[in-house]
């Protein structure tokens, strides 16, 4: 038995032209309204895989390590930990998780590892029994980082994984602490090696594929949207066709990080070729497969 659950962590605000890109206000403004500073509401979700022996969860989003300058520099709506609360929610406590898989180390999906700042405190790596599991190329990017993206990531928290001994770096589509339905896909188009979980749900002819910052929720879904963000937007593009095209085929569902209300849906083409979201599900309530 298999349980999925859409983890709410902490929520932050970003620049909307920086979200969207090439698109022009006028129209992503239609699809996300933005505040008096321009900036959008973003969720930072995560994805709980509970089985029969082990608790799995897909990415821990922004946290509460910032101190109250930097977070209010980044749009955090809160302050406290709001990724432990949930899990609280669930029955689980952060000793209960046994993988913690990341799609990349940017720090708004790995800074909730981190326990929330508190003054004159250093803070800590959470889930102490977790294995982290995150691609060698990610792994490498986040410990040498470009000048453009140097500033996503935490290099205390690569200091506090390495240190951890529990640390995996995976290098292939498998990893042998999961079991046969779990893989891995790899993109580059907005980090070098970005990690993406395809979940194949037994006892269903359907997967469940942890988008990430390919397609952050359904507004990016249509091919040509990317944000600023991206490295490569052209590859991103191709990736994120080649991920649409599997979704369909595999009658699989998306789950989006970042999406504020939809946590989930399938994927559609209509006459045109559009990629267009549906079925779209808010929140997953312990999804039973």
């Amino acid at each position: 038995m298999y349980r999925l659950t859409s983890i709410k962590g902490n929520s932050q605000r970003l620049d909307g032209g920086a979200m969207f890109g090439n698109v022009p206000k006028a129209l992503w403004s239609q699809w996300m309204v933005p505040d008096d500073q321009n900036r959008i509401l973003l969720a930072c979700r995560a994805l709980l895989i509970q089985e029969e022996n082990k608790n799995v969860l897909l990415e821990t989003g922004i946290g509460a390590f910032f101190e109250p300058a930097l977070q209010q520099r980044y749009g955090i709506e809160e302050s406290e930990h709001v990724l432990l609360n949930s899990l609280q929610k669930t029955g689980l406590k952060e000793e209960d998780i046994d993988i913690v898989i990341l799609s990349h180390l940017h720090f708004d999906h790995a800074g909730g590892l981190l326990s929330a700042w508190q003054a004159n405190t250093e803070c800590r790596l959470l889930f102490p029994k977790a294995k982290y599991l995150v691609s060698n190329i990610a792994w490498e990017r986040a410990c040498h980082p470009h000048v453009r993206d140097r500033i996503s990531f935490i290099p205390p928290l690569n200091k506090l994984l390495e240190k951890s001994g529990r640390l995996i770096i995976v290098d292939n589509e498998k990893c042998d602490i999961l079991g046969d339905h779990y893989r891995f896909m790899f993109t580059n188009g907005h980090t070098p090696g970005l990690m993406h979980t395809v979940f194949n749900q037994p006892g269903h002819d359907s997967s469940v594929i942890f988008a990430s910052d390919l397609i952050p929720g359904i507004a990016w879904v249509h091919l040509p949207v990317s944000m600023g963000y991206d490295r490569a937007p052209e590859l991103l593009i191709d990736e994120k066709k080649e991920m649409l095209e599997l979704a369909i085929k595999q009658n699989g569902r998306l789950f989006y990080t970042h999406d504020p209300n939809i946590a989930m849906s399938r994927i559609t083409q209509n006459e045109k070729g559009k990629f267009i979201p549906t079925e779209m599900v808010e929140e997953l309530r312990g999804l039973c497969s």
